[in-house]
């Protein structure tokens, strides 16, 4: 087992390590922001390999793949011992239409839902409680902030869910959620390409002791050093990046710039004897009020690529390099340089 970088979740929450493993990518095609098929034996192997290797948490919802990915982390995590699993974070909220089962999933935070879903993910999960449990997105269906945050404060009161956070909320949303009860984390995404929680979030959640764990950190795997417009091409035609604004062919100068910026890592990289997938982990984790990063992988090898990037620290040529690139190949959209801390 490696011995990772670990940092607590929010003022109360428990010392998570710095990279998580996610599984937005392994719940497969089953739904319309699907990755495409995936072998479930491999999806498993790396998982396991991941918590192997000292990653102590792993997030995941229940709407990839309409609950599969949860099923693929009940079994990679069964038979382990319960002292030595990793945390589950899971989210409820998204539901699956059920006159368009691959359209678009419905935003539902009605209280009966979020108890149903809880309920569901404990199941396919094959635990007694959620470590912590995330509304995915805001409500749609015209419920109340006040009244779905209640919800969740009743299941952490009843022993089902320990913490509790939300995903992609703003600071308004979280504020009238911090009236109820306190929000013990926000998971919104931040990579070298999408950095606009960088406004205002961050210090937010910084000032208010609510955690922090970002996902889509590699963009998709845009920020890997294997990743090609060629891949793009072969991409299985049920993976939704075929038509994501930062991949798809119907506006190639997007993937382009994309993929020259992550080309200007590569010395950085070399420099500091690591992966460009690490360096661009690491600019995430420099961010004050970052609790952690999610990093999805859907074989061992992949985990090997990124396991190190807690260990990696950026010096001030390394961040000038960064910033530099992301100026001149204008990519993005937030702002192109961590704050110093404190």
């Amino acid at each position: 087992m490696t011995s990772l970088p670990t940092r607590q979740l929010g003022k109360s929450g428990p010392n998570i390590t710095v990279i998580g493993c996610g599984t937005w990518a392994i719940g497969g095609d089953g739904w319309k922001y699907g990755w495409g098929p995936q072998d479930d034996w491999s999806s498993v192997r790396s998982l396991r390999h991941a918590i192997g290797l000292g990653l102590n948490w792993v997030d995941t919802a229940a709407i990839y793949g309409r609950g599969h990915a949860e099923e693929m982390v009940g079994k990679a995590i069964s038979g382990i011992p319960q002292n030595d699993r990793p945390l589950i974070f899971t989210k409820c909220g998204l539901r699956p239409s059920a006159a368009q089962p691959d359209g678009d999933p419905q935003n539902i935070l009605r209280p009966d839902s979020v108890r149903m879903e809880c309920e569901a993910s404990l199941k396919r999960l094959g635990v007694d409680h959620l470590d912590l449990l995330q509304f995915h997105w805001p409500d749609k269906s015209g419920v109340e902030a006040e009244d779905s945050w209640g919800a969740m404060a009743d299941l952490i009161d009843a022993g089902k869910v320990r913490y509790g956070g939300v995903s992609n909320y703003d600071i308004p949303l979280l504020e009238r959620c911090e009236k109820i009860r306190h929000v013990d984390s926000l998971q919104p995404p931040l990579s070298l390409i999408d950095r606009r929680a960088g406004y205002d979030l961050l210090s937010w959640c910084a000032s208010n002791g609510t955690g922090v764990i970002c996902y889509s950190p590699l963009q998709c795997g845009l920020l890997t050093d294997s990743f090609s417009a060629e891949r793009v091409a072969l991409m299985d035609p049920r993976d939704f990046r075929l038509w994501h604004q930062e991949f798809t062919h119907y506006a190639p100068p997007a993937l382009q710039k994309n993929l020259a910026f992550r080309d200007r890592l590569i010395p950085i990289a070399e420099r500091q004897n690591a992966s460009v997938a690490s360096i661009a982990l690491a600019w995430v984790l420099s961010w004050p009020g970052v609790t952690g990063a999610i990093v999805g992988s859907r074989s061992p090898d992949q985990v090997d690529g990124w396991i190190g990037a807690g260990a990696v620290s950026l010096s001030d040529r390394d961040l000038d390099e960064i910033e530099g690139a992301l100026v001149e190949l204008a990519v993005g959209m937030g702002p192109t340089r961590p704050p110093k801390a404190g």
